[in-house]
């Protein structure tokens, strides 16, 4: 489905990323008066409900943008290390002009509380020529017009040429209900087949300038955020949709994850947060390593954060064309197997995860990353009967059974999956505490082979004749993740897939 694209526009601070969150009705930018908070074009799907019940909703593109002349308004135009942000100024009023250049509606935010200024006549002038080549119609909205009594200051903007404003409040949610009712009149219906809702999300994470935003655009084709050499350039959580042989999907690209100690001020910290909450939003994760770096502790702490939530990930080693032949401490060169071994030692409990090596600047290994995202989407959601189930355990537990120093033998009185993404497994026992984390490690490492749940977690609940889950609601359950490093001479932990895109598919 070709959804309508509505781009939110305007000088720094007139409310352009809360005016996106109330039409959302959910924080999808983040809100601050610092200048410069949003810097790439930060998109939401919405649904505009039409003022009469007999109306079909109508799904929309929203895309919220930088504020135009960024940093030639007073504020932080240098970050904690000195670097210059007026650097990014070209780079985020490249951001608002594909926006204006790529949109159907075009939504010019001011401040009527502010009144009209000469960065919004500036900004007018040039959105009238940029709007006239791309064939874009413009609507005024007046924002932080908290009361009736701003109203009268709301209609100055008429005066920038675009006609009536709309006028809003975004903090108060003032007049609200009039604007909402006014674009469902003046946005068009999407059109084509009902794809609108994606089939998978994949968060990108990793630490500062580790190739997230390169990797995005590499699969965007285009400048589709920002990328510098400054570090945490990316600040929002960023929602981009791609299409990919007939498959739908959106990558969400994150900011760099740092140290606590390092977060010099609140937008960074709620950088952060935001990217932590992606995990939990996708469906899939992609990690990405800095080839040319150790693995560092947040590196380890985002390998917890994604086995606490069960979630399906993938290693991706980018610019491996600046590692590739290094020579390590032995004087040999460093190669694709080198380097998985090295991982599987810092980055225990993710040594089964796929492995894929990239050069994002080059694209190289970019679309085996996500054929193999959609492979882990598609493992998650699988589905096992209860009998295959029941044949399994029998056959393990006849092959190994737990032990206890008293001599009871643990029984199975069922077992069942009872849900997908991450497949959930039940397993109801004579007695839960038999079974120890070690042997639930073992349990969780022949499942991964004689199920689909190969390269993804499985999360296994064991319950005990008369009692509940013998872990308390909310407790950590890393022994019951099937990414585990777990050493038996009996039976070796499943092999790890490594794609490595240096080799040849003919070879």
């Amino acid at each position: 489905m070709s959804l309508p694209r509505i781009a939110i526009v305007g000088r720094p601070n007139v409310g352009k990323s809360s005016l996106l969150n109330m039409l959302a009705k959910e924080r999808v930018s983040i809100v601050d008066s610092t200048p410069g908070v949003t810097r790439d074009r930060v998109a939401a799907v919405i649904e505009l409900i039409g003022p009469l019940k007999t109306e079909a909703p109508k799904l929309m593109e929203v895309i919220d943008t930088g504020g135009f002349g960024v940093y030639t308004a007073e504020g932080a135009r240098f970050n904690e290390i000195g670097e210059d942000l007026s650097k990014l100024s070209g780079a985020i009023e490249a951001q608002i002009e594909h926006a204006v250049r790529t949109s159907d509606l075009i939504l010019f935010v001011v401040d009527a509380q502010a009144g009209i200024t000469a960065l919004d006549q500036t900004f007018a002038q040039v959105l009238r020529e940029k709007a006239d080549r791309a064939d874009t119609r413009v609507l005024m909205v007046a924002n932080k017009v908290d009361a009736e009594n701003w109203e009268p200051y709301a209609a100055e903007a008429s005066a920038l040429g675009f006609g009536e404003p709309m006028m809003v409040s975004a903090q108060t949610k003032y007049m609200r209900r009039n604007m909402m009712e006014r674009l469902y009149a003046v946005v068009p219906v999407a059109v084509g087949p009902d794809d609108a809702l994606p089939e998978m999300k994949i968060a990108i994470i990793g630490k500062r300038n580790a190739g997230k935003s390169t990797l995005v655009n590499a699969l965007a084709g285009e400048e589709r955020v920002i990328v510098s050499e400054i570090a945490g350039t990316t600040r929002d959580a960023i929602d981009v949709r791609f299409e990919m042989d007939g498959r739908t999907f959106v990558a969400i690209d994150t900011a760099g994850v740092r140290r606590r100690k390092s977060i010099p001020d609140r937008i960074e910290f709620f950088a952060q947060q935001r990217s932590i909450q992606s995990i939990d939003r996708a469906d899939v994760v992609l990690l990405i390593i800095d080839a040319t770096e150790k693995v560092s502790k947040v590196d380890k702490q985002l390998c917890k954060q994604i086995l606490d939530r069960f979630k399906p990930c993938i290693i991706i080693v980018n610019k491996w064309d600046l590692a590739e032949n290094r020579k390590d401490r032995k004087g040999q060169p460093i190669t694709p197997e080198h380097y998985r071994e090295y991982l599987a030692k810092e980055m225990v409990g993710l040594n089964q995860c796929p492995i894929v090596f990239t050069t994002a600047t080059e694209k190289k290994g970019v679309a085996d990353a996500v054929e193999l995202a959609f492979e882990l989407f598609e493992q998650s959601r699988e589905r096992v009967s209860t009998s295959t189930l029941n044949r399994i355990f029998e056959d393990i537990l006849t092959h190994r059974g737990p032990t206890s120093k008293l001599g009871k033998q643990a029984k199975i009185y069922y077992v069942s999956q009872v849900a997908v993404a991450p497949p959930t497994i039940v397993l109801k026992v004579n007695d839960a505490d038999l079974f120890t984390p070690q042997y639930e490690r073992y349990l969780l490492n022949r499942l991964a082979e004689r199920t689909p749940f190969e390269e993804v977690p499985i999360r296994l609940l064991i319950r005990g004749r008369a009692q509940e889950d013998r872990h308390k609601p909310g407790q950590r359950r890393h022994e019951a993740v099937s990414f585990t490093d777990f050493d038996d001479d009996d039976d070796a932990s499943p092999q790890v897939r490594v794609i490595d895109f240096t080799k040849d598919e003919s070879e």
